[in-house]
């Protein structure tokens, strides 16, 4: 038989494997090289629990690369976040660009053109939040909670325009979650620099 230390690590990895692969976080998430020997940095964990982040366990799967985890300070962790939220804009914009493509009313076809603009913003915004987060934070946390918004819209017309997509709607949501992470680390670097600006 196994030594009790040796018992209780495979039991931890096997329930954290079975806790994160129940989450709804499919297609459009990046893929994440979760190393199971490496715990949650400080900085990941102070960012996830905080008050604006919409979803912590969202948070924590998708800050559990070995490139966040590595990130040695907030400017540093905010970049990366900046980075997934862009990357995962950029995929969500790709399957609008797909279902534009397929025929459908033309309702629908506004809705999903709309869609097309306000993510076009979100993949520039998040761009630009990583290179102000350095200089001005202040202005890359108004940057970032501005993209909510035009997400909000695109939900909202796509629901006005009766458009069936389950995996939009999910990329939807994801973004929010990833403006709501920029949302938080863009605060925290305004409270970690109150005089400079």
């Amino acid at each position: 038989m196994a030594p009790p230390n040796k018992l209780c690590l495979v039991l931890v990895i096997f329930l954290s494997i079975f806790s994160l692969s129940s989450l709804p976080t499919t297609a459009i998430i990046p893929k994440a090289n979760i190393s199971l020997s490496v715990p949650s940095s400080q900085l990941v964990e102070n960012l996830c629990n905080g008050k604006a982040v919409q979803n912590r366990k969202f948070c924590l799967k998708a800050l559990s690369t070995p490139e966040v985890i590595a990130a040695m300070d907030t400017t540093q962790l905010g970049t990366v976040i900046m980075k997934l939220g862009a990357a995962n804009a950029k995929a969500t914009l790709n399957l609008y660009n797909e279902m534009i493509k397929k025929p459908g009313s033309p309702q629908a076809l506004k809705a999903l053109n709309m869609c097309v603009e306000a993510y076009k913003y979100a993949i520039l915004s998040f761009e630009m939040v990583s290179s102000e987060l350095v200089e001005d934070p202040e202005t890359a946390n108004y940057d970032v909670a501005v993209i909510g918004p035009e997400i909000a819209n695109c939900e909202k017309e796509l629901i006005n325009a009766k458009v069936q997509a389950p995996r939009l709607l999910a990329g939807n949501r994801f973004v929010k979650y990833y403006v709501s992470m920029g949302y938080e680390i863009t605060s925290t670097l305004e409270l970690e620099n109150p005089n400079e600006y």
